[in-house]
């Protein structure tokens, strides 16, 4: 139908890989902040609880204050920090598979509550400090915060998602001020040092400070999640390939980045236009919405030869983690996960196959796996 392609209601969909990219890093698109809301015609939809407290978030934030933000973060996973979480990754990966292993002894086990779920809310957790007694707690009320973040959420959708984020809101604005109280050597500490010195006012901070930890929290489950998933399912999902991988290991890290193009975890990202402009010479009006569909260009032809094919011998290119200032800020850490679950998989469950079938969640933007049986 086109790269770019007019959507039901006032927006567009933008399908090929050259023109999403376009959009993404494009200094003329812009995150839907709060002053593009403020001039919507829709308050239910943009005055929303959980839509309002997402929009205080990094990704929905646009220059100069999303850049002091993301300055504030540094580089969050450089190599050093990758290195010392990789023996940390890998320990929770082998506790999570002992846990796998012991359910399959009695036949099918259901791999997403064992294991997909399970290794991002341990990775973040243990990097931020949340107690692991917390963490079903965390997992829950993330399910159901994701749903503000959809394209047309219903009200009894925007009703859960805002309850949701009340609890979030409770739990991390609780954890900075212990943290405050009894500073530790960990990331959130490094944080709270940084905008004191740098914001003067502390409930200034300390607000910044949650909503930091908070989507940071969001952004590491639901997405790696689903990968670990896809990752699993789409690998076992031939005769042979399981095997080969097994044989073939100097090809994990390209089989990891053919799932994240085959399937992407966020299926599409919005921005808005900065000013009236074209747009793959479809004229865009200023503030009107354009939807990248990450799916979509990852299987655009003239990117990638015989896209609807999953070859981890390819090597392509995806827009998974997005491009430009809002690229994926854990991209380094879910390709670890995924590589390190990947890598103990092989070498623990040579004969895993999948038994029942991959549920998804009846959503759009954000994919999530809520079931998958596995056995051996």
């Amino acid at each position: 139908m086109g790269d770019v392609v007019r959507a039901p209601w006032d927006a567009y969909f933008v399908t090929g890989f050259d023109t999403c990219s376009e959009v993404l890093r494009g200094r003329n698109w812009l995150a839907p902040d709060f002053a593009w809301q403020e001039r919507q015609d829709d308050p239910e939809r943009w005055g929303a609880v959980a839509t309002q407290e997402m929009t205080k978030t990094l990704s929905r934030l646009n220059a100069p204050e999303h850049t002091c933000q993301r300055r504030s973060l540094g580089n969050l996973f450089d190599r050093s920090t990758i290195q010392r979480l990789t023996p940390v990754i890998e320990e929770h990966s082998a506790r999570l598979l002992d846990d796998l292993a012991e359910k399959l002894r009695w036949g099918e086990a259901d791999f997403v509550s064992t294991v997909s779920e399970q290794l991002p809310i341990s990775t973040i957790g243990s990097w931020l400090g949340v107690p692991a007694a917390d963490h079903p707690h965390i997992l829950e009320i993330t399910h159901n915060q994701v749903y503000a973040q959809e394209l047309l959420p219903t009200k009894s959708e925007l009703a859960t998602s805002a309850e949701a984020t009340g609890h979030l809101r409770a739990y991390f604005t609780e954890m900075v001020r212990q943290r405050r109280a009894k500073p530790g050597n960990d990331i959130l500490t490094g944080w709270i040092h940084h905008w004191d010195a740098r914001e003067p006012d502390r409930e200034t901070a300390d607000e910044i400070l949650y909503r930091l930890t908070m989507f940071v929290t969001i952004a590491s489950l639901e997405t790696t999640a689903t990968l670990l998933s896809a990752m699993v399912g789409l690998l076992l999902g031939e005769p042979g390939r399981w095997a080969w991988l097994r044989e073939n290991p100097g090809h994990i890290d390209a089989a990891v980045d053919e799932v994240l193009r085959y399937d992407p975890p966020i299926q599409i990202n919005t921005r808005v236009a900065a000013e009236d402009t074209v747009l793959a010479g479809v004229p865009i009006a200023k503030d009107s919405m354009v939807h990248v569909l990450y799916g979509a260009a990852n299987h655009d032809p003239r990117r990638t030869e015989n896209p609807d094919a999953f070859d981890i011998e390819r090597r392509g290119t995806h827009l998974t983690f997005g491009g430009g200032v809002h690229y994926c800020l854990g991209a380094a850490l879910a390709r670890l996960e995924a590589r390190t679950l990947l890598i103990q998989l092989l070498e623990r469950f040579p004969t895993l196959r999948v038994t029942t079938p991959p549920v998804y969640a009846s959503r759009l933007v954000f994919r999530r796996v809520t079931s998958m049986g596995v056995s051996i």
